[in-house]
């Protein structure tokens, strides 16, 4: 076999390998929820052949060019990336034998730095406390990127007592190591010597720079910080058992009822892309949905052209007509952040319906279709019914029975064949009256009644929740845990 032969299998072999990596990735990928198509599998494969391998960071924003269509998704593209390729071996061992991280560093007599770190052979492990800190300090001041990793790596082998096979989570080990290298007293101390060797006082404008300068150097220490926790804990348990532990859900992914305040932000910015994308599905799906009755002149008219053979059907299409919509939500703490997120969507939307109405309720019912009029933030709107609604009649607990006789009383008359009715709410009644009657009525006046319900399935008619008693008079009673969900919902809507 020739050496050109030779070199085309080594070539031919090292992409196969790539693609397989590659592959693996866009699995684990899929697995936290990225939408990520075969093209886009095969286009990561293409782009990768175009970069250097060995530059880290290169590699990874053309995986990211390839395979990430949502900004919402980037956290989740990064850290499963930060996993699967993490770097492995005797560097990142936890038993003590770790590679001096100083190893490749040249620390010659004329650079500025602490006593011990210059070129004697102490390396890393050779520098007291202080010394470590007068270095990360220089390297600081200088935006040294090269020291601030190897110090990073330095400063998680020394504060973040890591031990192999230890059932710890990575930000007790991120807390430990930032709690001794005290960064609030760095930026002190780095506002001060930028004070010092400016010639002349800074501005207030020029404090700003410097002081968003060093705040941005400080979270890049944290940020290579807690990847070399990441990478050492890969080393300890593993990239599949890793990726479990850190692998967070999708902002469309996000359980209403159970969301953190980080998440409910994501939330938040998340929903404003997906109003556009419903408007114009909805926009497309009434104009091209439906078909009216068979128009006989024209389709008489076009089988001319075949020999009087009516080979091609005509139809009148019915002018699309846009449906009233009625929310009654249901706003007790339990529920609260689903109808938000429900009401928000629905009004965001709200171009796409003649009209919205909506109505509130806890044990007592309130309209709040006001509170969303000539509002340019709906979030502000939302904020009102939350504070100004009154939903309390007696006690402040559900109770859906009453709220539906009041609805009925006050408002029953204002459903017709237009009307598509949405009730949000988990149907747990505190054992109160159902009075599903009500929705027994508003079915039989309304074009469509639909129940939606952030619980998951399981919880459904357990305890007190009787959904399964209002859910036998409606057209359909939907799971909606989150916006994944709730954007799936939103084609029944037409």
């Amino acid at each position: 076999m020739t050496d050109t032969a030779v070199s085309a299998d080594a070539a031919g072999s090292s992409n196969s390998a790539l693609f397989e990596l590659i592959e693996g990735f866009v699995m684990d990928l899929r697995a936290a929820g990225l939408p990520v198509s075969l093209s886009e599998n095969i286009d990561a494969a293409r782009a990768v052949e175009h970069v250097p391998l060995e530059d880290r960071t290169t590699f990874k924003y053309a995986l990211a060019a390839t395979l990430v269509k949502n900004n919402a998704h980037w956290r989740t593209f990064e850290t499963l990336f930060e996993v699967y390729f993490s770097l492995r071996g005797k560097e990142y061992s936890l038993d003590g034998d770790s590679d001096d991280p100083f190893g490749d560093m040249d620390f010659d007599e004329d650079q500025d730095g602490p006593p011990g770190s210059g070129g004697e052979g102490g390396g890393g492990d050779g520098l007291s406390p202080e010394e470590l800190a007068e270095l990360l300090f220089q390297a600081m001041m200088k935006g040294d990127d090269a020291l601030m990793r190897a110090l990073s790596k330095q400063a998680v082998k020394r504060y973040a007592g890591m031990e192999p096979g230890r059932p710890v989570g990575g930000t007790y080990y991120l807390y430990r190591t930032l709690r001794n290298l005290d960064l609030d007293g760095m930026m002190e101390r780095l506002m001060e010597q930028a004070r010092q060797d400016s010639p002349q006082p800074l501005t207030p404008l020029e404090e700003r720079l410097e002081k968003d300068e060093f705040e941005n150097r400080i979270e890049q220490l944290k940020k290579e910080i807690e990847a070399e926790i990441r990478r050492r804990l890969v080393a300890d348990r593993g990239a599949e058992a890793m990726a479990k532990t850190l692998r967070k859900p999708l902002p469309e992914d996000v359980d209403f009822m159970h969301a953190s305040r980080e998440e409910m932000a994501n939330l938040r910015r998340a929903i404003y892309p997906l109003t556009r994308k419903l408007a114009v599905r909805l926009a497309r799906k009434r104009r091209h949905g439906r078909k009216g009755p068979l128009d006989f002149r024209r389709t008489v008219r076009s089988s001319l052209s075949y020999g009087g053979v009516p080979a091609e059907p005509k139809f009148r299409y019915p002018k699309p007509s846009k449906p009233e919509i009625i929310v009654i939500a249901d706003i007790s703490g339990s529920v609260a952040a689903f109808a938000r997120f429900t009401l928000h969507l629905v009004y965001a939307i709200s171009s796409q319906f003649s009209k919205v109405r909506a109505f509130v309720f806890i044990d007592g019912l309130d309209e709040v279709t006001s509170y969303f009029e000539g509002v340019d933030d709906i979030a502000e709107a939302v904020h009102r019914v939350n504070t100004e609604a009154d939903v309390v009649w007696v006690d402040g607990h559900s109770d859906y029975g009453h709220a539906f006789e009041v609805f009925w009383d006050k408002f029953g008359h204002d459903v017709n064949s237009k009307s598509t009715v949405l009730i949000l709410g988990d149907a747990r009644n505190n054992y109160h009256a159902s009075q599903a009657w009500i929705i027994k009525e508003i079915e039989h006046r309304a074009r469509k009644t639909f129940w939606l319900n952030p619980e998951p399935k399981a919880y459904w008619n357990t305890g007190d929740s009787i959904v399964g008693e209002y859910g036998a008079h409606c057209d359909g009673v939907f799971e909606v845990r989150n916006l994944r969900q709730l954007e799936k919902f939103v084609d029944n809507l037409v």
